[in-house]
């Protein structure tokens, strides 16, 4: 099995897992071993489904402002959690092809795999829930028709961003590309370089 059709059997599971209540408050039961590349996948999975049904509440128009904003809240740290978890990821494959010695004309890759397996996380999601509308009973023939071809079109997606991320792990598992891992640094989210945070310390 390659490493994305790991990844997408792990994705699927965690999203029929989550559907079972399909509940942003269900407790995770994360079946992998905590120290397990596959804990990881499944947690990052996790975290994506559960901010992709808070994208859905916070968009309802007669949603309570006090409830908004504690939503807003939450989004925000569900960010910080993917964030730091893609970075976790990334620092798993840093280790792993830690004894490769890049060679003389290997070239870097315009993002790292982790953030990679990151989109093809968020696209498991869209190919069930798509999938979920061109199903849809209560929706009329031309509604399904259009949610079949988007489908259609996610799973080649699906099909061919798994291809690229084995062919670039296979690359740099040959010396042929090279990784780095960067921090993402993001500034709002630290009371030290958001200045609406440190002027309110100030005051």
């Amino acid at each position: 099995m390659s490493f994305t059709q790991q990844c997408n059997e792990i994705f699927r599971m965690v999203i029929r897992d989550y559907h079972v209540k399909d509940d942003v408050d269900t407790p995770i039961n994360n079946p992998y071993d905590r120290d397990s590349i596959e804990n990881r996948l499944y947690l990052k999975c996790w975290i994506d489904t559960v901010q992709w049904h808070f994208e859905d509440i916070i968009r309802d128009p007669h949603i309570d402002p006090i409830e908004a904003l504690q939503l807003k809240r939450r989004i925000d740290q569900s960010n910080q959690d993917r964030t730091d978890l893609v970075e976790q990821i990334d620092s798993y494959f840093r280790h792993i092809y830690s004894n490769v010695k890049p060679l003389p004309d290997a070239t870097i890759n315009t993002e790292s795999p982790a953030w990679a397996v990151d989109r093809l996380s968020i696209l498991a999601l869209k190919i069930y829930h798509m999938r979920e509308q061109a199903e849809r009973a209560d929706a009329s023939d031309e509604h399904r028709q259009k949610c079949q071809a988007k489908l259609e079109v996610l799973l080649e997606q699906q099909k061919d961003l798994s291809t690229a991320i084995d062919q670039l792990l296979a690359d740099i598992e040959a010396g042929r590309k090279y990784m780095k891992v960067y921090r993402q640094m993001k500034m709002y989210n630290d009371p030290s370089t958001n200045p609406i945070l440190y002027k309110e310390k100030k005051s």
